[in-house]
């Protein structure tokens, strides 16, 4: 089986060029460090109670199609892991991000932050509800547009053990055209990134659910 992680450099997704190791990494020989044998532990007291609903954040509620997002962080062998801090952040139903650096044509919500966090219960699960994010242009080539993407990252228990990655939605047409989901050479670990629509998860009249696992070592993880 290959690889279901992409490579640090990725010629087709631009950015690699700028950020991929020139050199071969160095590992320590030595356990963690001081900064991870001091960093916090993520505990419920920090987190609020609206942290994992995207769409009562503000005092109105978002523009878009509201969804519910939820499923379970497993190890490698398929076992929950529980309490472990999960982040999402993504763009509005317009496709823009609330960032300087996100200046497209595309209207902000004055109710959508589009950044959420929960720890995972004693099965590993986590839940979220948010409003399904628009496509975006992003200049990486010509008529570059990115499918739909939830970022999500999943903590241990220090800053410094973190994977970052993205949830896709299932039938996207953009994914033949975008080189950070065609990195990834294995095809099932690129389905791995696809949720799939759930009617048990889908709440009747308010938001349809979409199910999606991440599993530590076979989901696609953005190493670059």
């Amino acid at each position: 089986m290959s690889d279901p992680h992409p490579p640090y450099l990725h010629p087709a997704y631009q950015s690699t060029a700028l950020r991929a190791p020139s050199q071969p990494l160095i590992m320590p020989a030595y356990g963690p460090d001081a900064v991870e044998l001091s960093s916090p532990v993520f505990g419920h007291a920090e987190l609020g109670t609206l942290d994992n609903d995207l769409t009562r954040q503000h005092r109105g509620e978002p523009l878009g199609e509201r969804i519910v997002v939820t499923g379970r962080v497993l190890d490698a062998s398929g076992r929950p892991v529980p309490n472990t801090l999960v982040e999402v952040w993504q763009a509005n139903a317009a496709g823009r991000y609330i960032h300087a650096r996100d200046q497209h044509p595309a209207p902000l919500d004055p109710n959508f932050t589009g950044a959420g966090r929960c720890l995972t219960d004693d099965e590993g699960r986590y839940r979220f509800v948010t409003i399904k994010p628009g496509a975006y242009p992003w200049r990486n080539h010509h008529n570059a547009w990115r499918p739909a993407h939830i970022h999500f990252s999943v903590f241990g228990t220090a800053f410094t053990q973190r994977l970052v990655t993205q949830m896709y939605f299932p039938g996207d047409p953009l994914f033949a055209f975008d080189p950070i989901f065609g990195s990834i050479a294995d095809e099932k670990a690129k389905e791995r990134l696809i949720s799939r629509l759930d009617m048990d998860t889908t709440v009747p009249e308010w938001a349809l659910g979409y199910q999606w696992d991440i599993v530590l070592g076979a989901t696609p993880t953005e190493d670059s």
